[in-house]
C-alpha cells in the first residue's frame, strides 16, 4: 500500500496511452518531482505497463500498479462508458480518491466520461449545482485561469457565480494570490451588453459582500493580455476559446518554424538568436499549461489533454501535486458557504 501524497492516474487514457503517460511521470520525476514526495497509483493493463516501467526507473519506484484491461475509448458517449465503465482504468483512478487511497486522480482520457464518473463517484460538493472545468492560460504576465472550458454548455447565474468562487479558490491555491481578480467573459464591458444570464451573474457578483476581487465584464483579448486573473464563462464558450488559442499557438510556431528555415541568412541568424528563441517558444507551448480541473466535487480531478505528450502529461500531474499539497478543497467548502448563506439572506433566485 503506497503512502504519502498518493496521486491516482488513469494509466490507459489518452491517444498515445499508456506509453505517454509513463513517459509524462518520468519526465515529471526527473524534471520536476526530485523533491516532492508524490506517489502514483497506476490504474491499467499489468502486461502493457510492465516493459514501459522497466525503461522508467524512477517512476517503477514510486508506482503501485493496479491490474485492469478495461479500458474507456476516447469515442464512448458519457452514457455508455458509465454502464461499461465499472472497473475500466479510469472508473478505478476516480474510484481511488473516493475510497481516500489517493488525494487526487488525473486522465488524459474521454473529457465526457470523465466527467460522469466523477460526479457519479464523488458527488458534487453541497450546494454546487455542477462542476467546472478550469484550464490555465498564458498571459503577458504570468497564468490566467478560464473556467469554464467544456463541462456546461448552459449554465445560469448562480452556476456562473459559484463558478467564480472556485476559480478565485483554485488560483489562490497555485499561483499564490492573495486576491486574485476575477472578470465575467462578455461581448463588451458596457453595463448593457450580454445576454440576461450574464448581466444578472454580473449584478449579483458586484452587489456581494464576500470581499471578492471582483473587475467586472472583461472581453476575450482581455484573457491573453492579462486584465484579470481569473476569468468566467460557460462551457460553450470557454471550450471554443480554449481550442481557438490552442490552434492559434500551433500555427504561430509552424509558421515561426517555417520563417527560420527559409534561407541561409535564416538559419545563421536562428542560431544567433536560439537562446531567445527558445524561451518565446515555451511561451507559447500549450504543454506548460495543460492540466484542467474539475471544481465542484467531492474531490479533485484533473483532465490531461487526450493529445498531449509526455511535457504536457508531466505539467497535469505537477498541478495535481502542487494541489494535494495545498488545503484547496477546505477553502472552496469555505467561501461556498459563505456564498449560500448570502443568496439565504438576499433571497437570490436563478
Amino acid at each position: 500500500m503506497l503512502e504519502g501524497l498518493v496521486i491516482s492516474v488513469d494509466a490507459m487514457g489518452g491517444d498515445d496511452a499508456p506509453g505517454m503517460v509513463i513517459k509524462g511521470l518520468e519526465y515529471f520525476l526527473t524534471h520536476e518531482g526530485q523533491g516532492r514526495r508524490a506517489r502514483f497509483l497506476l490504474h491499467g493493463d499489468q502486461a502493457q505497463l510492465a516493459p514501459l516501467l522497466a525503461k522508467a526507473p524512477r517512476t517503477r519506484e514510486r508506482s503501485e500498479v493496479v491490474h485492469t484491461e478495461k479500458t474507456i475509448s476516447m469515442d464512448d458517449k458519457p452514457s455508455q462508458a458509465l454502464r461499461r465503465g465499472k472497473d475500466s482504468s479510469m472508473w478505478n483512478a476516480v474510484a481511488s480518491v473516493k475510497a481516500k487511497r489517493a488525494e487526487i486522480a488525473v486522465s488524459a482520457g474521454n473529457t465526457g466520461a470523465l466527467m460522469a464518473m466523477s460526479k457519479l463517484q464523488l458527488r458534487m460538493k453541497q450546494g454546487v449545482q455542477r462542476p467546472a472545468l478550469a484550464a490555465a492560460w498564458p498571459r503577458l504576465n504570468g497564468v490566467s485561469v478560464v473556467l469554464d472550458v467544456g463541462a456546461n454548455i448552459d449554465v445560469d447565474p448562480a452556476q456562473l457565480t459559484e463558478f467564480a468562487i472556485m476559480g478565485e479558490a483554485y488560483y489562490k491555491a497555485i499561483y499564490k494570490k492573495d486576491k486574485p481578480s476575477i472578470g465575467l467573459l462578455n461581448v463588451g464591458t458596457e453595463d448593457q451588453k450580454g445576454n440576461a444570464v450574464i448581466r444578472a451573474a454580473h449584478e449579483r457578483l458586484s452587489e456581494s459582500q464576500l470581499d471578492l476581487n471582483y473587475a467586472g465584464y472583461v472581453e476575450g483579448n482581455d484573457i491573453s493580455t492579462g486584465s484579470v486573473d481569473v476569468i468566467v464563462t460557460d462551457g460553450f464558450t470557454g471550450n471554443i476559446a480554449l481550442k481557438t488559442a490552442e490552434g492559434t499557438a500551433k500555427l504561430i510556431g509552424t509558421f515561426f518554424n517555417e520563417a527560420m528555415q527559409g534561407n541561409i541568412w535564416s538559419k545563421i541568424t536562428t542560431g544567433l538568436n536560439a537562446f531567445a528563441l527558445f524561451k518565446l517558444k515555451q511561451r507559447i507551448d500549450p504543454r506548460r499549461v495543460n492540466g484542467a480541473v474539475f471544481l465542484g466535487l467531492n474531490g479533485i480531478v484533473i483532465k490531461s489533454h487526450g493529445g498531449t505528450d509526455r511535457i504536457g502529461f508531466a505539467n497535469a500531474i505537477n498541478i495535481a501535486v502542487a494541489l494535494a499539497e495545498t488545503d484547496f478543497m477546505h477553502a472552496i467548502d469555505l467561501r461556498l458557504d459563505a456564498l449560500h448563506d448570502e443568496d439565504d439572506n438576499i433571497g437570490f433566485i436563478t
